[in-house]
């Protein structure tokens, strides 16, 4: 199966990632790396650095088509979720959402989330069942509440499986001492630093404390069992502060403790009824609180060790900055003053004959402005208008004076219009250019992502053909016929699919029917035996019992009861996460008709239905280079291309086809092609023939057909002639 794993970085999302591993599954993270740690993971895996809320989250979910999604992301500080309640609801209630709608929308089996005992607030009524009114104390709580709230409705809404675990304190190798169970992890790091264990209050408030490999181990088990609902995930055992300080007393030695004021608000006492969850899956914690915690000291110390031992052997990476490095925000300011004083030495010593000031001071403020923008130029304008002044009083001017002489204010104005000018324009084109770049750098970003996606899903779609060209049953076949599906054109992939599917499973005659907009009807685009069928070129949805299953279930109808008029099999096409088309076995073998044939059929059909995508996603991209502009009317080659596509259908499999021409100026083509428009199916095409033709391809179309198709155009006013087809 395929696993995501929301948090599968943190603490607890790396074990139950080991977990499902140690079955062979594949693994896939979402992580944002708050808290986790990708050194966690250890095995081969698939890993997205991304927050649960961010919507490209959603291009994953469309690449993968997971089975099970285990939602372990979360802020998970009580504090912290006091201190930023915002931050709080964002992270574990609109993540949660958006990881919990894309694992509906796109048909995972299971969705488990992970809740808290927090839920309970303080409640007396121990141990805890589920059944316990819920009145959480902290955001953090209530976010957590209204979590298991939306997976409860999810479930009432749309039928989708949803199981919540309420955590009693979790504790184990990993753990920050971040969380509810911070505790265990506090006291391990104060241990082996040899510091005094802090314990607040008398230390008699008690906790229940679970080992991190239990919940993986019930969270495994619960994705094979039919559960739904809300469960305590706990040992149903109490164990007091003060026990936990006296068992990493008897593990490591001599501890000191200090004892300190209880803290306002905190809860006394809490124990979790693990009872209904012990009956649903079979399941009961294996780890005492004693050996949990030996394993969790024992990995904490050998972890300590590994890292003293790699700080003594990495040398410090951090350099002094260099002169350049500390000079390099300065460089054009720097520069502008340099230029300055050489400008100023060759005027104020007269070594300057060709060029008065003003046009000096021109040339300097343009150079500036043009190099470096605004902030350049306003500083040449102020040293060119300073030295403007200084060379007046050198030749004997008084400053008054200046204030009152109408050439100098020409000059200061020439240099103040030249600056700003200069310094906008540059700066505007300097700030338009930083803007592209930062979309660039956006759709950088986002292209690699899909890119990185689009390679996976490649990489998971040749280790498939790789699977069946080895398999016993392909003898070599299968990888070259798969390769067919290799298309951009859609009449081209519904043909070389019929063809590919008939292949992979032997069976003799198979269909595509592609929906119209609202779902009520299915047109005939391809067919691998027309000529000797009886085969419906157009079917009602709702008078058929298989295309509601597959509408309203999304999966493959399997006909085991052998109902007449029904294919043997049918699979759904998806576009755009919406079912568009639906592919068809009307006979195979009785022998065929095996667990393993119908996985095969699956696999073939959404490799079909991805070729589709593909091909869909292609045409809308090059749209521009298909249509003439602001008409529906395809190019010439364009156009021939779906002809022979047509030809080809024709040759192979029987499937009619007519082509209607009439002659139209260009002037009128888009008018034409309109009026056209309303009269014809999602499967038709109109394109050119040639300069002054306009061409119809009618698909599936015979005799009867165009003679009904001819009368209608002829009621509207538009005359068109067979050219191909039969008549």
């Amino acid at each position: 199966m395929k696993v995501l794993i929301t948090g599968g970085y943190g603490f607890i999302g790396s074990h139950v990632a080991d977990r499902f591993h140690k079955e062979d599954h594949e693994i896939f993270i979402i992580d944002d790396l708050s808290s986790g740690k990708k050194e966690n993971i250890t095995f081969k895996h698939k890993g997205y650095v991304l927050s649960v809320d961010d919507p490209k989250c959603e291009e994953i979910f469309k690449a993968v088509r997971f089975d099970i999604v285990i939602h372990l992301a979360a802020q998970i500080s009580v504090v912290k979720s006091f201190n930023n309640p915002l931050l709080d609801t964002e992270s574990n209630v609109v993540g949660l959402v958006n990881i919990l709608s894309l694992s509906q929308k796109y048909h995972v089996k299971k969705f488990i989330f992970a809740s808290s005992a927090a839920v309970y607030g303080v409640n007396g009524e121990l141990p805890l069942s589920e059944e316990e009114e819920c009145a959480p104390i902290s955001p953090y709580g209530i976010s957590k509440w209204i979590g298991e709230t939306y997976c409860e409705k999810w479930n009432e809404i749309y039928g989708f499986e949803t199981v919540c675990f309420r955590f009693s304190n979790v504790y184990g190798p990993r753990q920050n001492s971040k969380g509810e169970g911070g505790v265990v992890s506090k006291f391990v790091n104060n241990t082996l630093n040899s510091e005094a264990l802090k314990i607040f209050g008398d230390g008699e408030q008690t906790r229940d404390f679970i080992y991190v490999g239990d919940i993986a181990d019930a969270i495994y088990r619960s994705t094979n069992a039919p559960i739904s609902g809300v469960f305590n995930l706990s040992t149903n055992t109490e164990t007091s502060i003060n026990d936990l300080a006296q068992i990493f007393q008897d593990i490591h030695g001599k501890v000191k403790v200090n004892m300190l004021p209880g803290k306002e608000g905190d809860i006394r006492h809490s124990v979790l009824n693990n009872r209904k969850l012990m009956n649903g899956i079979d399941w009961s914690p294996l780890y005492d609180i004693r050996t949990g915690l030996e394993k969790t000291y024992q990995w904490a110390t050998r972890d300590r060790a590994q890292k003293e031992i790699a700080a003594t052997t990495v040398e410090a990476t951090d350099k002094p900055k260099n002169f350049a490095h500390v000079v390099k925000p300065f460089k054009a300011y720097i520069e502008n003053i340099v230029v300055f004083l050489i400008i100023a030495w060759f005027v104020l010593t007269n070594d300057i004959s060709i060029f008065n000031t003003t046009e000096i001071g021109v040339f300097y403020i343009m150079i500036f402005g043009a190099m470096y923008g605004i902030k350049q130029s306003i500083l040449s304008v102020g040293l060119s208008i300073g030295l403007l002044t200084i060379e007046k009083l050198f030749e004997g001017r008084e400053f008054i004076s200046l204030l009152y002489d109408t050439s100098f204010f020409f000059q200061v104005a020439l240099f103040l219009f030249i600056g700003l000018v200069v310094g906008y324009s540059v700066q505007r084109k300097t700030n338009r250019l930083q803007e592209q770049r930062q979309k660039m750098t956006e759709l950088e970003q986002r292209y690699e992502f899909l890119e990185g996606i689009h390679t996976e899903t490649r990489e998971v779609k040749d280790e498939l053909q790789l699977r069946l060209l080895n398999s016993e049953d392909s003898f070599g076949e299968i990888y070259s016929i798969i390769k067919e599906l290799d298309e951009l054109e859609p009449e081209k992939v519904f043909s070389k699919a019929v063809q590919v599917v008939k292949q992979v499973m032997d069976a003799d005659n198979v269909s595509i029917y592609v929906f119209n907009r609202n779902q009520a009807f299915l047109r005939l685009v391809a067919n691998t035996n027309f000529s000797q069928s009886a085969q419906k070129n157009s079917i009602k949805a709702n008078e058929y019992e298989y295309i509601q299953h597959v509408l309203q279930t999304g999966t493959i109808f399997v006909n085991k009861e052998l109902w007449p008029d029904t294919p043997i099999m049918a699979a759904p096409i998806y576009r755009n996460n919406k079912i568009s088309a639906v592919i068809t076995i009307d006979w195979m073998e009785f022998k065929h008709m095996s667990l393993y044939h119908e996985n095969l059929f699956k696999i073939t059909t959404e490799l079909a239905g991805s070729a589709l995508d593909r091909a869909l996603r292609y045409i809308e991209a090059t749209e521009a280079n298909r249509f003439i502009p602001e008409t529906n009317v395809l190019y010439l080659e364009v156009f021939k291309s779906i002809l022979e596509s047509k030809r080809e259908q024709k040759d192979k499999y029987g499937m009619p086809y007519a082509v209607l021409e009439a002659f139209v100026v260009q002037q009128e083509i888009g008018t034409y092609a309109n009026k056209l428009s309303n009269l014809l199916r999602e499967t038709d095409y109109i394109g050119m023939l040639d300069q002054n033709r306009i061409g119809v391809v009618l698909s599936n179309t015979n005799r009867n057909d165009v003679e009904l198709i001819l009368s209608r155009f002829e009621a509207n006013n538009i005359s068109m002639r067979l050219l191909e087809g039969e008549m």
